[in-house]
């Protein structure tokens, strides 16, 4: 797809070869290496030849075919105005019957998206992510973060560091900056047909085209910004093409930045011979995206046809064999599951084959966030989570991802996806139209209960029983991959009883804006697992907030189910750099005629050190000391207890004061219980969790016979 460049010398892709596996710390193959050194000599000089082109690309107009390039602007006007295909995602493309049905179907959240939208109109006045609402000024200034005050420069996009310790936070600057909130006012004008939400997007778009010249900026920094903003001004424009706003002039305009998002996307691909993620992943359905839409654009065809096969290899390699995206996240598997559901949708609309073995993994994919989302509808944000979405139509907190099941139900005709209380959701309605909520309705609910699964290649295990839920966390950084978007959470575990989750991940809260706290939140302290010597699981650098260690590797030894019984063992070496090095080995029983689950934790080495046992729970809960060593915590509106009681140590937990965040960028106070104690190894510690309902004495629910 991109213009081939002069090789570096074989001198120089030596050494940058030898430099890479360093840097890698030898961990992939000198083959590898040298792939990779080749291709980052010739991202450099693509590099070179685009900073000496910015001028010229800012003031090409759009590439159009031949036959396009012919018509005349009113003619090429008119011609979007009534072409049938290609089509958009069909709720998109069938706005006003999807309008209506949006008014039938929640009359309430259709006003709300009305008021949202005239905010925006009116005071340039909308969310972002956890931050709550922000104003930002009658003339919008793009490149300024509006929470810090930080004026991002108009330089080479290369040139562009990514963080300041200053408060700054690119995160928040590149969110603003995708234009997810022109998705509402074209909502809104397809449910009124009000011309002052199209007047708006078409000032906010060449407000932003003229702040913000190709190449130059932050807002071109990373190209998988560049394709999601591509991604979501094709749904806008999708439902205000038909709008009297749209002119000649605008459109060319339009046509222009399309093409020049798409030429940036290629030049400045986040592909890697090491490892790909959700980064590449963007690039490539941006391109498809665009491919598929714009058929006048001269480049499209090739866009369309490599980002298919590219995506698809993608799929292969991100995918693991049971279901979940490598990255361990499942933040990130939810925003990797929307990159390709949404894609293989429009393929699927205009009629481009997909193989059906790729649907299948689509499937695993669903089928996984379906075995991980709790009792109370939720998903634990285990990992990494910035809150990142495909076309983000309503707004949800980070751990709201079950509309992707009921979007998975319609799309596949599959019950198994249509959970009892799961109601159709917007974006079932925007993404798939009336057919696909017609589908879903057809479907019965499943009465199937949640059953216990294990997911051995991403290490996750679920120990499930009516309303009680024990999610354990075995997963470590695979070799050769990168592990930036992991935590120090090995054999951590989330609990839910009750329908209430009481002991949870914490999150990820900010990535930038405060490395104090971007480190705090995926700390070893911060997870419900066990520290050793107040050492870190996997090392951690605060100058780094994408770097995380990978000294730990997790294995997991037993996994045993029946109908009364469940029993998950694992281990891992996170502690093995220590000068008397030590193993952690968690077993975990859960007993479902009583209830209840046991945690043995085996510390296999010598000599003496300090161990600290820790449970994080959910903010909102009263958590208390008990006795017996015991710590409860109680949901005072359900009255649902959960009893955590530790079975061989002496002296009572200690209750820290920490933090949960379940949305980018927002932090609720929460409560962890701590038990603390200078111990020789190898030694066992072992606890019971319970849940305690009205009425029952605490002293009787999870009784473990003695050693």
């Amino acid at each position: 797809m991109l213009s081939p460049f002069d090789r570096p010398s074989k001198s120089r892709v030596s050494s940058v070869t030898n430099g890479v596996r360093s840097v890698l710390g030898g961990r992939i193959s000198f083959t590898q290496a040298s792939f990779e050194a080749f291709r980052r000599g010739r991202a450099k000089i693509t590099s070179r030849r685009e900073r000496a082109m910015l001028d010229e690309l800012a003031a090409k107009p759009a590439r159009l075919r031949p036959e396009f390039l012919s018509l005349s602007s009113s003619d090429l006007l008119k011609h979007f105005r009534s072409r049938v295909r290609p089509s958009f995602l069909p709720g998109f493309e069938m706005a006003e019957s999807t309008a209506s049905r949006q008014r039938d179907l929640s009359p309430d959240e259709t006003e709300r998206l009305i008021e949202s939208a005239r905010r925006i109109v009116e005071v340039h006045r909308w969310p972002l992510l956890g931050f709550g609402e922000k104003d930002f000024g009658v003339q919008i200034n793009w490149h300024l973060d509006p929470l810090s005050g930080r004026i991002w420069p108009l330089n080479y996009h290369a040139d562009i560091p990514l963080w300041h310790h200053d408060g700054s936070d690119i995160r928040v600057l590149w969110e603003l900056n995708r234009l997810g909130h022109l998705i509402t006012l074209g909502r809104a004008y397809a449910l009124t047909k009000k011309e002052e939400f199209a007047s708006e997007f078409f000032a906010q778009v060449e407000s932003w085209r003229e702040q913000n010249p190709v190449g130059s900026g932050a807002n071109w920094s990373c190209a998988m910004e560049v394709a999601l903003r591509a991604m979501n001004l094709l749904a806008a424009f999708s439902l205000l093409r038909s709008s009297p706003h749209l002119t000649e002039e605008r459109l060319r305009m339009l046509l222009t930045m399309f093409d020049q998002h798409g030429a940036h996307i290629g030049r400045n691909l986040e592909f890697s011979h090491v490892a790909t993620s959700n980064h590449y992943l963007s690039d490539v359905a941006g391109l498809l995206w665009l491919g598929i839409m714009l058929p006048e654009l001269a480049a499209s065809e090739e866009w369309r046809a490599w980002a298919l096969k590219e995506m698809l290899r993608e799929l292969d390699k991100q995918i693991l064999p049971d279901g979940v995206d490598y990255e361990g996240s499942t933040g990130y598997h939810c925003f990797v599951l929307e990159l390709f559901l949404y894609s293989f949708l429009l393929c699927r609309t205009n009629e481009i084959p997909i193989e059906g073995k790729y649907w299948r993994k689509l499937q695993m994919m669903l089928a996984y966030l379906r075995a991980i989302l709790r009792p109370d509808g939720f998903v634990p944000l285990i990992g990494d989570s910035d809150a990142a979405r495909v076309l983000p139509i309503t707004l949800r907190n980070a751990n709201d991802r079950a509309y992707l099941l009921a979007l998975g139900a319609a799309a596949f005709n599959d019950s198994n996806f249509k959970l009892p209380g799961l109601e159709p959701q917007s974006e079932l309605l925007w993404l798939l139209g009336e057919e696909g909520l017609q589908n879903y309705e057809r479907l019965e609910y499943s009465n199937a209960e949640p059953s216990s699964q294990a997911f051995p290649d991403a290490g996750t295990y679920l120990l499930r029983h009516e309303d009680l839920y024990l999610l354990f966390n075995a997963g470590g950084p695979e070799r050769g991959r990168p592990a930036s978007h992991r935590h120090n959470d090995l054999l951590s575990i989330e609990v839910s009883a009750g329908g209430r989750a009481f002991i949870v991940d914490p999150g990820s809260y900010v990535y930038t804006a405060d490395l104090r706290e971007r480190h705090l939140f995926r700390s070893t302290s911060y997870h419900s697992t066990v520290q050793i010597d107040d050492e870190e699981q996997q090392t951690i650098i605060e100058e780094a907030p994408f770097v995380i260690g990978g000294e730990a590797s997790a294995r997991v030894l037993v996994w045993e189910s029946t109908a009364e019984r469940i029993r998950v063992a694992a281990e891992h070496s996170g502690y093995q750099r220590l000068p008397e090095p030590v193993t952690h080995r968690r077993v975990i029983t859960f007993n479902k005629p009583d209830r209840c689950w046991l945690i043995e934790d085996e510390l296999v080495g010598k000599g003496q050190h300090k161990v600290a046992t820790r449970f994080h729970f959910d903010a909102g809960l009263k958590v208390k000391l008990s006795d017996n060593n015991s710590v409860i915590a109680g949901d005072e509106i359900s009255g649902v207890h959960l009893l955590v009681r530790s079975l061989d140590l002496d002296q009572p937990a200690e209750l820290e004061a920490q933090f949960t965040s379940r949305h980018y960028g927002s932090k609720v106070e929460s409560i962890a219980a701590s038990w603390t104690t200078n111990t020789s190894v190898p030694c066992k510690l072992r606890w019971s969790i319970g849940l305690i309902r009205k009425g029952e004495d605490p002293s009787e629910r999870c009784v473990v016979p003695d050693k």
